[in-house]
């Protein structure tokens, strides 16, 4: 079976794929900077390494098939501006450029939902349309969002360059069952979602999450794609109110340019069934 390096691998998206992958059988390379809380699976390799040294990089990939990204400081608040962004662009490019000198070509890039500038922003923003599909434009505040953008752009070059695959997922607020439950109760409680139209009541099981990064690399061995981003959101909101009802109270701006029917996500995520044949299998709202 196949050997994969996933970076980022003590974090939640990143300890739930590496045991997404360690499941399907794959040997894992998990690397990050911290040890995880947990212990991976029995039989994965873990390595504390600096992302932004490429010779580091590249002796832990050595042998790999195929690279997972993960690894990033993830909101724009907890450090210097400066520091997000050295730290987000420079750790992808140093993994991709590892990746470009050992001839890997099949790669998943966690992206983010954030890309496009309304999550984070210091005033507030709301998107032009819904449904939201990976042609919006990006509309970046604040740096978290500029390393998101700069990020998909190291991809593409690397793509261009070296003909690999690389798929930037453009993962939304990422959750376990139980975390959605309790930030539904919660929004419930708040009795408004003025502060969530940033986001569109957007969310993505772990779960899913992992199960995406997973299928890109898969897809990318059959079917190389180049550089596709693509969006990894549920099929349905964290809100019980209708979605298009939502939309017109708090996010009036906001053009909904094709129905979107009860409480169905305002996310296209059809590039991302077209190229990878993922679609989101969890909701909050599962029974159990």
């Amino acid at each position: 079976m196949e050997q994969v390096l996933i970076t980022g691998a003590s974090g939640r998206l990143g300890r739930a794929t590496v045991r997404e992958l360690a499941n399907q059988g794959y040997q894992v390379v998990a690397i990050d900077r911290v040890r995880p809380r947990d212990a991976h699976p029995v039989g994965v390799r873990t390595i504390e390494i600096d992302l932004l040294d490429i010779g580091q990089v590249t002796g832990a990939m050595k042998d790999c098939d195929a690279v997972i990204h993960l690894g990033a400081i993830p909101n724009p608040y907890d450090h210097a501006d400066e520091v997000v962004f050295r730290n987000n662009t420079g750790a992808t490019f140093a993994v991709l450029q590892a990746a470009s000198l050992l001839g890997i070509k099949r790669i998943a890039l966690a992206s983010s939902g954030s890309i496009y500038g309304t999550a984070w922003s210091p005033t507030p923003l709301l998107f032009q349309y819904a449904p939201v599909d990976e042609a919006h434009p990006l509309m970046v505040h604040d740096v978290y969002a500029l390393s998101k953008e700069t990020d998909e752009r190291i991809a593409e070059m690397f793509c261009r360059r070296d003909s690999m695959s690389i798929a930037a997922l453009r993962f939304h607020w990422i959750g376990s069952r139980v975390e959605q439950l309790e930030l539904v109760e919660e929004r419930r409680a708040k009795d408004q979602h003025a502060d969530e139209a940033k986001d569109l009541w957007g969310y993505i099981d772990t779960r899913d999450a992992a199960r995406a990064c997973r299928m890109a690399i898969e897809t990318a061995r059959d079917r190389p794609f180049g550089f596709v981003p693509m969006q990894v959101v549920a099929k349905d909101t964290l809100s019980d109110t209708p979605t298009e009802d939502m939309i017109r109270q708090w996010s009036p701006e906001t053009e909904i340019r094709t129905p979107i029917p009860g409480t169905s996500s305002p996310y296209d995520t059809s590039t991302a069934k077209r190229v990878i044949g993922w679609e989101a299998e969890h909701s909050w709202r599962d029974a159990g």
